[in-house]
């Protein structure tokens, strides 16, 4: 085994690495304060520099053969999703003072990286685990709320029936094919082969309650509005995106059978319409991102619904600016008591009293909507254009539709910031410091995008 391809393969893994175990060290050594912090910014910061620099180098490479590969492609994935992280551990500054929120985040980002690097389904299983078992812990770290134990188990349940139906496709995946490679699913997605058939719709379903998708979606809604604002931001960004990024690894530019594609488009066609109405209804805000994140998985798996080779940029791009507008969202939310602040009453006034965190709030919930000039309207225009391009006009015409229902609630959080009289007293907070700064490291690749989007998707 060669031990330098490995670790420069691993680059951005062993980085993340260092990083626990500085915390742990840190944390043995009786160090308090903010010194867990810096080290975990230091650790992603380094991690996202390393997956970039592989990839404008053109790195590949198989470290572990058949197990754990990289390609520009996926380092540049890798990089991404780690930069992403960066605003969310800024988030946190005000809300965890030790160092176990940054060993959790870190440990599930070594997952997340895992999955976009992983050759078969034993190395892609480790890697969801890994990032999903640190999350269980998240919901909880900041129990501020009653319901945060309730919402962790109702996390850890449906994500546990997830990883059993997981394994239960890999198995018959198996049976099928006597091989548990990534290359043996990608050819059962056009078999006829009954256990085969049944191994990629059971792999998909277990994505979907992954990502949730409707009908496989109760757990989100309570899981993100009982979590803290960091926990929530980090679920509806990096989770999100592992979980997509890693169907993207599985189905890779392999062409879809029929009854495959209508398993990809009903199911995602169906979350987008009731995501956006339900989120129509709510009066909390992170319950509003939550069913507006049930709405934006159903967009991501269209993106599956096109051509093989756009599919890639398609799902890099629109987690990108899917997740730089969440986090600028969540950045732009006033401090205060953690009920309080989660209702959409207290943005009334926002303009008025923070100007800036209004024009960021505003200009994320546009571009949630897909909004010209906005990122998010570029995302989707590559995801429709691509599902039309592949002879799908229906799907792209019934999933354009269900989009246009998701502009009114985010268009009454602008009503509510910009237009509406400054509410109590006792609603009023500030933008902190530390959600300023995540604000600002969300707004210059967020102004890159919507000034250049094609620049950005030829780097992809």
């Amino acid at each position: 085994m060669n031990w330098f391809a490995v670790l420069l393969g691993m680059l951005p893994e062993n980085l993340l690495l260092a990083g626990i175990v500085a915390v742990i060290l840190t944390e043995i050594a009786g160090t308090r304060g903010r010194t867990a912090l810096p080290l975990a910014v230091i650790a992603v910061g380094a991690a996202a520099f390393g997956a970039f620099w592989l990839a404008f180098n053109g790195a590949t490479g198989a470290p572990f053969p058949g197990q754990f590969s990289v390609t520009p492609g996926s380092l540049v994935a890798k990089g991404i999703v780690l930069a992403l992280v960066l605003p969310v551990l800024l988030l946190s500054r005000d809300d965890f003072a030790d160092g176990q929120f940054y060993l959790l985040v870190l440990s599930s980002l070594y997952g997340v990286c895992l999955l976009m690097s992983a050759d078969s389904f034993l190395t892609l299983f480790l890697g969801l685990e890994i990032m999903s078992l640190p999350v269980y812990a998240l919901v909880l770290l900041a129990f501020r709320r009653p319901q945060s134990a309730e919402a962790a188990l109702k996390y850890l349940v449906l994500s546990g029936a997830a990883s059993a139906t997981f394994l239960l496709g890999a198995s018959f995946l198996y049976g099928a094919s006597g091989s548990l490679e990534l290359d043996a699913f990608t050819a059962a997605l056009g078999s006829s082969d009954f256990v085969a058939v049944a191994s990629v719709a059971l792999v998909i379903i277990a994505f979907f309650l992954k990502a949730a998708v409707v009908p496989f979606h109760t757990w989100a809604p309570d899981a993100y509005e009982a979590a803290s604002i960091p926990v929530t931001a980090y679920m509806a960004t990096v989770i999100k995106a592992g979980v997509l990024l890693a169907v993207l690894r599985l189905i890779d530019t392999a062409p879809l059978a029929p009854r495959t594609v209508d398993l990809l488009a009903i199911l995602p066609l169906v979350s987008i319409v009731w995501g956006n109405l339900a989120a129509i209804r709510q009066q909390s805000f992170r319950r509003m991102i939550a069913y507006s994140s049930i709405a934006h998985a159903g967009y991501l798996f269209y993106a599956f619904l096109g051509d093989g080779p756009g599919r890639f940029e398609a799902v890099v791009f629109y987690v990108l600016a899917y997740g730089l507008m969440n986090l600028l969202a969540f950045a732009s939310i006033p401090a205060g008591d953690d009920a309080t602040r989660d209702r959409l009453e207290s943005l009334k006034g926002l303009f008025q009293r923070q100007p800036y965190a209004a024009l960021m709030l505003g200009a994320a919930m546009l571009s949630l909507a897909g909004i010209p000039p906005f990122p998010g309207f570029v995302a989707k225009f590559l995801i429709f254009t691509n599902v039309m391009q592949a002879g799908h006009t229906l799907y792209a015409v019934l999933g354009l539709v269900g989009s246009y229902l998701g502009i009114y609630f985010y268009l009454r959080v602008i009503q509510y910031a910009f237009m509406s009289a400054d509410g109590a007293v006792s609603e009023r907070g500030v933008v902190t410091r530390a959600a300023l700064g995540a604000s600002l490291l969300c707004l210059v690749p967020v102004i890159l995008l919507s000034i250049f989007p094609g620049w950005v998707i030829a780097l992809l």
